[in-house]
């Protein structure tokens, strides 16, 4: 399989374990969901993990992992919340603003500007954040321009997917620079299993009712440890095959999977209005990649 279907895969594994979650487990405290999401996975990924020869792990790459994993697990914690309290078609897209965030980091950091194509990939993506928010707007009476961002700030879960996006274009940056130290083959697996154990010390050393919440519904959670297991393994193959932006872009369209999971389980509406959304925001992030590697 090449590295766009890898992508792919990646995609839909992710976007699987998202609507799994939210159809199951929306009665789990996001706490146990993060566990169940990283330590399933973690322990699924183990044997991939041992059964291949280990680098060399440097001093700094440990640095990148001790800094990556309180970043990691605060934003999957904060992800758990979005899905778990609003629609996905209002949360999943929002992801979509991390490489508008990378932007401004760069900016901030690395005193990097914005190309044209760049710039139309931001407005590309705040145009399908406003797009999805639209109905807000005409609920409101008439349909002011500004109506569906003031949407975006009252719904819970898109304001907490804008914080997890944020965070995401922080993690995306230093991972890549602990993968300087080592093979994609390998750090997949090693950085799952590490978060498994990291996610396992905040939050079940200390409250014996998160282990128990592993014990119900084994089924379930094999599943959607299964498809985090699929979606990391398929991410790393394909980086390994591609450059890390191209890759990523293609697999933001986990969101219009998610959408359609969204649309198929949970009924919600607006279906053709939320994948146009969702595609103007994934050309965005294409765009965006795109401006990144001219």
């Amino acid at each position: 399989m090449n590295w766009l279907g890898l992508t792919l895969l990646s995609a839909f594994a992710l976007a699987t374990a998202d609507a799994l979650s939210k159809r199951y487990l929306s009665h789990y405290r996001p706490g146990d969901l993060v566990l169940v999401r990283f330590g399933v996975a973690g322990a699924l990924l183990l044997p991939v993990l041992l059964a291949q020869p280990w680098p060399v792990l440097t001093p700094a790459f440990w640095g990148w992992i001790a800094i990556l994993m309180p970043l990691e697990i605060t934003a999957m914690w904060l992800y758990m919340h979005a899905i778990r309290e609003s629609p996905l078609s209002l949360t999943l897209p929002y992801l979509a603003f991390t490489p508008v965030f990378n932007i401004l980091t760069g900016y901030v950091f690395l005193g990097e500007r914005v190309s044209q194509a760049g710039s139309l990939g931001i407005l590309l993506v705040v145009c399908g954040a406003w797009l999805l928010n639209i109905k807000a707007a005409r609920h409101n009476g008439g349909l002011s321009i500004l109506a569906p961002f003031r949407a975006i700030v009252r719904e819970r879960g898109s304001r907490l997917m804008l914080v997890t996006a944020a965070i995401y274009s922080f993690t995306s940056v230093l991972g890549k620079a602990a993968l300087l130290h080592v093979t994609p083959a390998f750090f997949g697996p090693f950085y799952f299993v590490v978060l498994a154990v990291s996610t396992a010390l905040v939050f079940a050393s200390r409250d014996v009712s998160s282990w128990k919440a592993l014990g119900r519904h084994p089924w379930v959670h094999l599943s959607i440890g299964a498809c985090m297991a699929v979606m990391v393994v398929a991410h790393f193959y394909a980086i390994a095959h591609i450059e890390v932006a191209y890759m990523v872009a293609v697999k933001r369209t986990s969101l219009l999977f998610g959408i359609l999971y969204g649309a198929w389980l949970f009924r919600e509406q607006g279906l053709t209005r939320n994948l146009g959304a969702g595609g103007l925001m994934v050309a965005g992030v294409y765009l965006i990649a795109s401006a990144g590697n001219t």
